[in-house]
């Protein structure tokens, strides 16, 4: 038997994986007294970009930086992995979909432990405005609707991820049931520190070893909010939206701004859409019961039930007022984003200027 476990927690995106993944990082040095690791390299100050790079490496991805910035962190991942014993958390949500090449390469990589999947899962009413909010943080520049149309009748990368049955039996199927692990993220307004206790019970540790709670946590947009992210999408051509810097500028007028402190309506699922919703719900739950994984929460927190009777036919509809609002306060802080910048022209003198001075001194 292994002497070390190495926990997989592979997502599902929009699940609270950005709390938990801070809170592992918070806590790092403290679980390693514990015998718990959440590996780090020394490069990074935050250790979740160490993860997310050795995930970007595995899948043979590369975008989120410069050309070639993951290459060899998965390699890195494991020599970190192999000097430890005891529990190892890995962790990304961008793992959840992947292809049955990139699963067996994990596992004949990691043969040496015993492997455990945890997978955090969440309904979808609160997940399709979520992740439909984050792809247009990403640049995305579809509509709620055909988002919506996409999730229903297609298999774009995001339902892939989300797919309970689909992503536990492509990640289990050399696993037995029991080190599936699904974790289902409470119903209601999320309370943090249940779900954390609830990952914890999955990765088999303690609550107390990590005391230091995390304040971060993606920002939740209204619909004036998402709508007007939206329509700035559509006026940037694909590569500005694809670059890092674009990516960093969001950020920051999500951070700065009322933008990231929703301040319009939430946007919420439409009715139409519920019963197919509720049926996505009780499909997962079905396979979960039949397989035996391991579920810690509530398979009860999987299902949406009934629209609110006072949600009208179509919540997400955006008055031009608040779009105006939410407008004025992002350009407020990319006027003083760009204002606290270096003069790009004043350093360029200063350089021409010090190179004259040298000619001049020779």
């Amino acid at each position: 038997m292994s002497k070390r476990k190495v926990y997989l927690h592979i997502g599902a995106p929009k699940t609270g994986t950005t709390y938990v993944q801070d809170r592992l990082a918070l806590n790092a040095r403290g679980l390693t007294g514990h015998g718990v690791h959440f590996p780090n390299k020394r490069l990074f100050a935050d250790p979740t970009l160490f993860h997310f790079r050795a995930a970007l490496d595995l899948l043979g991805q590369d975008w989120g930086g410069p050309s070639g910035h993951a290459d060899g962190s998965w390699a890195t991942m494991l020599k970190q992995v192999r000097r430890r014993s005891g529990t190892v958390i890995i962790s990304h949500e961008i793992l959840a979909p992947a292809p049955a090449d990139k699963i067996a390469r994990v596992m004949n990589d990691l043969s040496d432990s015993e492997i455990h999947v945890v997978y955090s899962a969440r309904d979808m009413v609160r997940q399709l405005p979520a992740a439909w909010q984050e792809s247009v943080k990403q640049g995305r520049r579809w509509t709620f609707e055909r988002f919506l149309a996409k999730a229903e009748h297609g298999s774009p990368w995001f339902m892939k991820a989300f797919d309970l049955p689909a992503v536990l039996e492509a990640w289990g199927r050399s696993l037995p049931p029991e080190r599936l692990h699904v974790v289902t993220v409470p119903q209601g307004r999320t309370d943090s520190n249940l779900l954390w206790k609830r990952f914890c019970t999955a990765f088999g540790v303690d609550p107390t070893w990590a005391p230091l709670d995390s304040e971060r946590s993606n920002a939740g947009l209204g619909v004036a909010e998402t709508e007007l992210l939206r329509r700035l999408n559509r006026q940037l051509d694909r590569t500005t939206r694809s670059t890092a810097a674009h990516d960093e500028l969001i950020q920051t007028m999500l951070d700065r701004s009322e933008l990231g402190r929703r301040r319009s309506r939430k946007v919420q699922l439409p009715p139409a859409h519920y019963a197919w919703a509720q049926g996505e719900a009780e499909r997962w739950i079905a396979w979960a019961e039949r397989v035996g994984v391991d579920v810690v929460g509530d398979l009860a927190d999987l299902r949406s039930g009934e629209p609110p009777a006072d949600l009208p036919e179509d919540p997400n509809e955006v008055r031009a007022k608040a779009i105006t609002k939410a407008a004025v306060s992002a350009l407020t802080v990319m006027t003083r984003e760009a204002a606290s910048r270096p003069d790009p022209s004043r350093e360029i003198g200063a350089r021409l200027k010090a190179r004259a001075e040298q000619m001049r001194q020779r």
